[in-house]
């Protein structure tokens, strides 16, 4: 069966020729023309994949992003901006997107991040570890839901895939590159801060109520899930 992509721009340009790539490729691509149109055709359809404009009138991309995770789908979510600024990113990371294009992209890129997502998805899925549990936290891979002493922790797709491959990693330092390579499958060499990002969102997240730091940096080699000496 083909993977099913909803493509919400208001830019009719993009759309038909995101429609067209996207179909030439193999996927089933429905396109939406505003936000209201996008929610909309969640509730008819079960897509594997959203691509999403930002700036678009009366509902923006980052207020669907938010209804689409307030309703519990955990569909991937490539989402597609003007703006090139941190603060921008950082929020619709933090309204659960999972990745991000800055406009105008190489359509080579889209695709290859289209094919990395839709991967990860079935990968994550096809998981044999059920549960994990490192000090006071405890994932579920088949659930996703992640708790910390007796917080549950609300993560996106792309904050919970990290913390996945960490736990299954506890106590072992690894490389900005392998990290990018497991999470987004290949090189972001246009997005150097993406990491830093999403280790910053995760952290917040995982430190709410007083907990202690889980996620070390260890300057000049990476990242380690390991608690505080």
């Amino acid at each position: 069966m083909r993977e099913t992509i909803i493509v919400i721009d208001d830019d009719n340009k993009i759309t038909s020729m995101l429609k067209r790539a996207l179909a030439f490729e193999g996927y089933s691509v429905t396109t939406a023309a505003n936000g209201a149109e996008g929610l909309k055709a969640m509730l008819t359809q079960d897509p594997d994949l959203i691509i999403l404009d930002v700036m678009m009138p009366q509902i923006d991309g980052l207020e669907v992003c938010r209804r689409i995770r307030e309703s519990g789908s955990q569909v991937p979510i490539i989402m597609l901006t003007a703006k090139d600024e941190i603060s921008d990113r950082v929020r619709g990371l933090d309204m659960g997107a999972d990745d991000y294009l800055v406009k105008p992209f190489a359509l080579e890129e889209l695709l290859a991040r289209v094919r990395v997502s839709l991967r990860r998805r079935i990968d994550v899925s096809a998981k044999l570890d059920t549960i994990l549990n490192y000090e006071d936290i405890s994932l579920n891979v088949e659930s996703r839901e992640v708790k910390r002493g007796d917080h549950m922790i609300e993560l996106t797709t792309k904050e919970f895939d990290l913390l996945h491959f960490l736990m299954q990693n506890p106590n072992r330092v690894l490389s900005k590159d392998t990290i990018m390579e497991k999470i987004w499958g290949f090189d972001f060499s246009g997005e150097s801060n993406v990491l830093e990002v999403y280790i910053a969102l995760l952290r917040q997240k995982m430190e709410e109520h007083g907990y202690k730091r889980i996620i070390q940096t260890v300057r000049g080699a990476g990242y380690v899930l390991r608690g505080e000496s």
